[in-house]
């Protein structure tokens, strides 16, 4: 949107100088009627009169000129301050400080900020744009379901954010375990359905075997009397 702004703005600047360096008509005829009263030698008592209109108009057109002038160097250096700075400093920066490599960026900046406002829902709309640019990263994921769980209360969400999740992307082993046993948590402790909580429980064991996670899972399910 501001794009479109600073075009208006450039548009009717150039629109101006291009109206201030055409001649005017009207000091065109005011010039041709001194040049024929000067062409026969004879003194017209009009003549000062025109001149000093023709004067005027000068002045007008100067006036003008120094307007458009302060306005062009206004928008430029609105564009150059905004926009054009901030990018040289970025760059500067990464030069002199990172050897010009890149920076990693918070991706998921914006989203923390929202949930500080208490915009939950633009926070997970932020927070699905982070996960696009980090597909690996499932911590993008984790932050939706507890916004849904906690915040929105709508457990049931949260339930299908996560299997969205698991069902999208190819996990490390790590990652792909802590998803089912968030599953597996709010299936029992929101749906109260400890059955499908086992069941996914179930499935880290035989998803992965003689791990930590497997071991884990079949604790959970001891506790739960169901081993």
């Amino acid at each position: 949107m501001k794009w479109v702004i600073y075009l208006v703005l450039a548009v009717l600047v150039a629109g101006g100088w291009v109206m201030n360096s055409k001649p005017s008509p009207e000091m065109a005829a005011i010039q041709k009627k001194i040049d024929a009263a000067t062409a026969t030698n004879e003194e017209i008592e009009e003549v000062p009169k025109w001149q000093s209109q023709i004067d005027a108009k000068k002045d007008e057109k100067k006036f003008s000129g120094m307007l458009l002038a302060f306005l062009t160097a206004g928008l430029v250096g609105v564009v150059v301050v905004v926009e054009v700075l901030p990018i040289v400093a970025h760059r500067f920066t990464h030069s002199v400080y990172d050897s010009g490599e890149e920076v990693e960026a918070d991706v998921m900046h914006d989203a923390r900020s929202k949930v500080a406002q208490g915009d939950y829902h633009g926070a997970i709309e932020a927070f699905k744009i982070a996960a696009q640019n980090e597909p690996m990263n499932r911590l993008p994921w984790v932050e939706i379901a507890k916004i849904q769980r906690e915040n929105l209360e709508d457990p049931a969400a949260a339930i299908q954010t996560i299997r969205t999740a698991l069902e999208g992307q190819e996990w490390e082993l790590n990652d792909a375990a802590y998803l089912l046993f968030r599953l597996a948590e709010l299936y029992d402790e929101d749906n109260k359905d400890r059955m499908t909580a086992a069941s996914i429980l179930n499935q880290v064991m035989e998803q992965f075997p003689n791990t930590r996670h497997s071991a884990n899972a079949r604790h959970r399910l001891h506790e739960w009397g169901l081993i």
